[in-house]
């Protein structure tokens, strides 16, 4: 017995290491990742690159091992994507992939709540620690890649697999129909065979029992009128009691000869006309009106099997609308050709439905009657009719065809000769080829792989507008009217209250600017605000307008040490051009 290779890149049950498998998914997810890695950089908190490094191979690992340990991936590919937002995707397919693998619904519950809970918490508490800002943008962001990222592909995963398992359940219950189906009309086949054995040894048994009989007489006059013929006589006896005894032994082996044979024993008449108008008659007395339609001879003249399947045809029909729908009108025909015998039973739809005491009988009538029609190389359909009713139609052959007769009820093709495969193949045709197997295993797996493409693309989307959303949010939140600075702030205070110091504000007042104090060892030039922009002044002339001056209005932070010590404002003229309107 080969054993069983365990390899951490399967699912349990899943044959193969498929190891190829876990390298193009860790190739796959690792370029992914390093791109995002790189536009996400700041996001992800600049770790270096050796931190990266490991960072990204953890999450490598835990996505290739995602089938063979689904829980412990989801939670460790959770705590990873606190500090690293890039691994979103990965994650989002660990999730998904997690959830559907998972049987007991309260143990992928708790995975999935555990890891979108562990995801809070963390991006919640390290958010300062690697400096991504405060616990509350932790705690946005966090929560916006749990929903995106955990929770949203985990449901997704969760309906994906009940819905595998719902049809893998409906699969083993077709399958198991299907073979109740295929006993059952094993069953009949093979009752139906008994029953026609037990035919075939009333008829033939009767017919040697009459050679018998008559040989024993015939030995008996011969011993006293030609005493050198009875011992011929004597040879004929015993070849048919020998006959006798084999035709038992053959027709046992179709079954056992002692089971029930029918309502009445064959006789000449079966199968006849008269035979037929006495079924009929025998249904009109208990209320069921049924006409009857014979077109053609009678039977007489046709072989003991082929009356007994019309007998049984008609008979069992009957029975069935006893049974089903009871006061229906009931139209048997038989049409009677050179070639063959058309049988059709059709009712309508009864004046009131079955009781439930009529039960639901055996399941064996109709199989019984296509084994026995297809033996003879015949064909029987059963079906429901457009109106409400059922109808049931059968064609035999005047001449059984002896080829039919050989058919094995258990080979695949259905054992009913091609008549009966016919039928139960609904005309449906043969299986599928293998060209159409495989394109329809290629448009599946092509549509699932389309699926997923753009299940990423919006979890991908989703991530992307939570995160803006919470980055806009903390940027609204941080204060826009700023302190004025005052004489005594620091250095730092100044330059956070004004935005820096600008070098072309300080070019444009150098030179230009009021002395400054002695006492002052630094100063800065914030950049203009709204409030100081440019101002032109224009001279006009008898001719028109001649030139523009352009003023800057400049404030002044000088310091003393670490400490503002002097504010001063002025004015600085800037250019004096003629109007760009006047340029030549």
């Amino acid at each position: 017995m080969p054993r069983t290779i365990r390899s951490p890149f399967t699912a349990p049950g899943e044959q193969g290491g498929k190891w190829w498998r876990a390298a193009l998914e860790g190739v796959g997810v690792g370029v992914p990742l390093a791109l995002s890695e790189v536009a996400v950089h700041e996001a992800s908190a600049g770790f270096p690159l050796p931190v990266l490094l490991v960072l990204g191979t953890a999450v490598i690992c835990l996505f290739v091992v995602r089938r063979r340990f689904p829980a412990s991936s989801l939670l460790g590919i959770a705590a990873l994507l606190s500090v690293l937002l890039s691994a979103g995707l990965p994650a989002a397919m660990v999730s998904y992939g997690a959830t559907r693998q998972m049987v007991p619904s309260r143990r992928r519950m708790l995975v999935l709540l555990g890891s979108a809970v562990l995801l809070i918490v963390l991006s919640t508490g390290l958010a300062p620690l690697i400096g991504m800002g405060g616990h509350g943008y932790g705690l946005a962001m966090g929560s916006v890649f749990a929903t995106t990222t955990i929770i949203v592909p985990g449901l997704v995963g969760t309906a994906a697999g009940q819905q595998d398992r719902l049809l893998e359940a409906l699969k083993e219950r077709a399958a198991a129909a299907e073979e109740a189906r295929r006993l059952v009309d094993s069953e009949s086949r093979t009752h139906e065979r008994s029953r026609i054995a037990a035919e075939m040894h009333d008829l033939v048994g009767h017919r040697l029992s009459l050679i018998s009989l008559h040989a024993g007489g015939l030995e008996m006059a011969l011993d006293k009128q030609a005493p050198e013929l009875r011992d011929e006589a004597t040879v004929v006896r015993r070849a048919t009691g020998d006959a006798m005894r084999e035709l038992r032994e053959v027709l046992g082996v179709l079954g056992p000869l002692s089971r029930d044979t029918g309502t009445a024993a064959l006789t000449d008449t079966t199968g006849t006309r008269s035979d037929i108008e006495a079924l009929a008659e025998e249904s009109r007395q208990v209320g069921i009106p049924v006409e009857l339609d014979w077109d053609g001879p009678d039977l007489d003249s046709r072989s003991a099997s082929v009356r007994r399947a019309v007998h049984r045809v008609v008979r069992e029909c009957l029975t069935n609308v006893h049974r089903y729908a009871t006061g229906a009108r009931v139209a048997v025909t038989v049409r009677h050709t050179e070639e063959r015998i058309d049988v059709e039973v059709r009712n309508g739809v009864p004046p009131k439905p079955p009781t439930a005491s009529t039960g639901l009988g055996s399941g064996r009538g109709l199989p019984g009657l296509r084994e026995r029609v297809g033996l003879l190389g015949g064909s029987l359909e059963a079906a429901p009719t457009a109106g409400g009713g059922f109808a049931v139609t059968a064609l035999i052959p005047t001449e059984p065809d002896p080829n039919a007769a050989t058919g094995d009820p258990d080979r695949p093709d259905g054992g009913g000769g091609p008549h009966e495969n016919a039928y139960e193949a609904g005309g449906q045709g043969a299986h599928p080829s293998r060209g159409r197997q495989f394109l329809d295993r290629f448009q599946r797996r092509f549509l699932a792989a389309l699926t997923g493409l753009l299940g990423l693309t919006g979890v991908g989307v989703m991530m992307l507008f939570g995160a803006v959303l919470v980055e806009e949010a903390r940027v609204a939140d941080q204060p826009v009217a700023r302190e004025d600075p005052r004489l005594g702030m620091t250095m730092d205070e100044v330059t956070e209250s004004v935005f820096g110091d600008s070098a072309e504000v300080r070019a444009a007042a150098t030179g230009k600017e009021p002395p400054r104090p002695d006492f002052v060892t630094s100063c800065i030039y914030p950049t203009v605000g709204t409030e100081e922009l440019p101002e032109w002044e224009y001279r006009y002339s008898s001719e028109g307008a001649e030139s523009e001056t352009t003023h800057l209005r400049i404030t002044r932070y000088c310091f003393r040490g670490e400490r503002l010590a002097d504010i001063e404002r002025f004015i600085v003229p800037l250019v004096s051009r003629t109007p760009p309107w006047e340029t030549p």
